[in-house]
């Protein structure tokens, strides 16, 4: 694959044989997001996990201390009081079985967490293939499966993240943007990292964190000493 010019530069000022520590690679980072707009800051965690097991599953959500830097737009599927709890909260949509042909026949999805009570589950259950694959099914492990939706949004709102293994068991979140101070970026990485090393499996054999690699939108990867992050 082809990189451009930039990426190129960008590429030169990172050692790829070295592992470095957090605040190195975070500096690093910082230098190499020469994009025209604010590049997200992303971590990939390629874990030794097992994903095809469930007792070897990661799921879990975490408040970012400094947010994402993203607004974030919620649907909220609620009715009666929570719907009015949910609007009051500052959810962006709201609302109940109306919003399934909008969703399954229309294709909007302008939307980036869902909320649901749990008596509304079997509703947004009847979109499970739309939002299933896009990672958008609330789950009562993420918080997004919820009675007090005022906690639920004013959380996401603050900068409170999802994560999960994917197909290959790797994790990857968002830790801020590359406008934000070392610091900003170090204490969110921080938190990232605690909540990751406290959802380790117990049934997870040999090295828990195989590899941590810092990147932006459209930089080259800084590998991080995993063994250093371990808990």
């Amino acid at each position: 694959m082809k990189r451009g010019k930039k990426y190129q530069e960008a590429a030169k000022l990172i050692d790829r044989a070295v592992q470095y520590d957090v605040a190195d690679a975070i500096s690093l980072i910082k230098k190499t997001a020469t994009a025209k707009f604010d590049e997200t800051v992303e971590v990939h965690i390629r874990t030794g996990c097992d994903g095809r097991h469930a007792d070897q599953q990661i799921r879990g959500a975490v408040v970012l201390p400094h947010g994402t830097g993203k607004t974030v737009k919620i649907l909220v599927f609620a009715k009666g009081d929570k719907a009015d709890e949910a609007l009051a909260a500052g959810a962006d949509y709201v609302g109940a079985e109306d919003l399934i042909p909008k969703i399954q026949n229309e294709g909007w999805l302008d939307f980036d967490v869902v909320v649901a009570t749990p008596n509304m589950m079997g509703v947004v259950g009847r979109l499970g293939r739309v939002l299933g694959p896009k990672g958008l099914m609330p789950n009562p492990k993420a918080g997004t499966v919820t009675m007090d939706i005022t906690k639920a949004v004013n959380e996401i709102k603050a900068g409170k993240i999802e994560y999960r293994l994917d197909k290959t068991n790797i994790v990857h979140v968002p830790v801020g943007k590359a406008s934000f101070t070392e610091e900003q970026l170090a204490e969110n990485f921080q938190t990232i990292m605690a909540a990751i090393n406290k959802a380790k499996p117990a049934a997870v054999k040999g090295a828990y964190l195989k590899s941590v690699t810092l990147t932006t939108t459209m930089g080259p990867g800084v590998k991080l000493n995993a063994a250093k992050l371990m808990a």
